[in-house]
């Protein structure tokens, strides 16, 4: 069976999140999006416990749960949420971001039960504790072997495990003696598993990329996700196929270009700087506007950190697509300044209604039947970021990279005539072997 999963979400109760980010709005729009298991988020905070509790239904032989309203809609839930953790290391302040998975609300309870002593579960969906990343899972762990602890958005400046700020070069730094209990990490929007990939000592992590999202609406929520072919859909499912890493069953996961994240780039956003990596070798790390040290983007970060080159692939890894959220490059194409203006909608509406979610518009409608539903510079837009043939402008210090889609000036006919040329003509490597034949199957 196909799951696309969005493990890392959060709820109203979390801060700088849309009031609107419900359960009902949840349900509503993951379909559209094409995924068909969400995480819950948030379950450390009561209210929203509650609220979960008041619109879920379990199914108890599978562990994931499903809406009250419409127990036999495909769409599951998994009760997962984030929590940060502060402490001191080697005279250090650190700031670590973690993803949980366990595997219903009688867990999650005990887990609260355990880090309600350590900090307030009630200010914030995403508490901050007090506590070292270590003792935080030996908790989840001493609740049940079934919880699973994974570092999130591993190279946010802020509030994660390789940040520049007030993180660490090492994942056994981090978790000590609890490294043992940790078997996958989480990309972030700003690196992509490329990246990861040049670090020798994450081979024996598996990558997963979630949304974060803080807003239910398409643009937003599975952004980033999760795909598996299992023969049972079950929480122990996913969680096995995420610890083996098993390329069979972890076909792939879906990424938002790293240059969209607002981190990959290093800058200063008040000065309206920023550069590369390689940039940055060349002229320092202090902004040349007012000479403040400049946040430190992942891509520098990797780069002090990697042991390989850019280019370097592991063997038996799950593969990735690069996608960017299609309202945004609806949006793009239109110049318009907002991706939920009614005439982003109307088109967005148009392509749900002819090809059924929006994954099923990016990874696989094909040109012919796309011009059918949307004006051509759409149709092609939409094929330009499958192929990867578009710009982005990198996002830096909080702000996100801008897409660029320039649409040629030819005629449709013209257009359409070079985008099957190229199609045809283009020489495949086998990194885009595997990936067309994984689309094949996805299809």
């Amino acid at each position: 069976m196909r799951i696309v999963a969005d493990f890392h979400i959060h709820s109203k109760y979390s801060r700088a999140t849309s009031e609107q980010m419900s359960v009902d709005e949840i349900i509503r729009y993951a379909p559209i999006k094409g995924l068909n298991l969400v995480g819950t988020g948030d379950f450390t905070h009561s209210q929203w416990l509650k609220e979960l509790k008041a619109t879920l239904l379990k199914d108890d032989e599978i562990n994931l749960y499903m809406p009250l309203k419409t127990p036999n809609s495909p769409l599951k839930f998994m009760v997962t949420g984030e929590v940060a953790t502060i402490f001191f290391y080697e005279g250090k302040l650190r700031k670590i971001h973690h993803l949980i998975f366990t595997p219903c609300f009688e867990t999650a309870e005990q887990i609260n039960d355990r880090l309600r002593h350590f900090g307030d579960l009630s200010v914030d969906g995403r508490p901050i504790l007090d506590m070292s990343a270590a003792a935080l899972v030996e908790e989840i762990i001493e609740v049940s072997k079934e919880n699973v602890v994974i570092p999130a958005h591993i190279w946010t400046p802020w509030f994660s495990l390789f940040g520049d700020f007030n993180g660490f070069d090492r994942i056994e730094d981090c978790y000590q003696d609890s490294t043992k209990y940790i078997f996958a990490l989480e990309t972030g929007l700003s690196s992509d598993p490329p990246m990861n990939w040049r670090l020798s000592a994450l081979d024996k992590y598996t990558l997963v990329s979630n949304s974060d999202s803080h807003s239910s609406w398409p643009w937003r929520i599975g952004r980033e996700a999760n795909v598996f072919e299992l023969e049972k859909f079950t929480y122990d499912a996913v969680v096995d196929a995420i610890r083996t890493n098993d390329p069979k069953r972890f076909l792939f996961t879906i990424e938002t270009y790293p240059d969209y994240g607002k981190y990959h780039w290093t800058g200063h956003r008040n000065c309206k700087i920023s550069m590369s990596s390689e940039e940055v070798k060349k002229v320092g790390i202090f902004c040349p506007i007012c000479h403040k040290k400049l946040t430190k983007g992942v891509e520098q970060r990797v780069d002090e950190l990697a042991d390989r080159p850019p280019g370097y692939r592991p063997k038996n890894v799950p593969n990735f697509y690069r996608l960017l959220p299609l309202s945004e490059v609806i949006q793009a194409v239109l110049n318009v300044s907002y991706p939920g203006t009614q005439k982003v909608w109307s088109i967005y509406d148009k392509l749900i209604s002819r090809f059924g979610n929006e994954y099923s518009v990016l990874l696989d409608a094909p040109l012919s039947d796309l011009v059918k539903t949307v004006e051509l510079r759409i149709a092609n837009a939409i094929l330009k970021v499958r192929e990867e043939r578009l710009k982005v402008t990198p996002g830096y210090d909080g702000v996100y990279g801008k897409i660029e889609i320039p649409y040629e000036k030819e005629s449709e006919e013209d257009i359409a005539q070079n985008n099957q040329s190229a199609s045809r003509n283009k020489e495949m490597t086998e990194e885009m072997k595997v990936k067309q034949k994984q689309l094949a199957d996805y299809i």
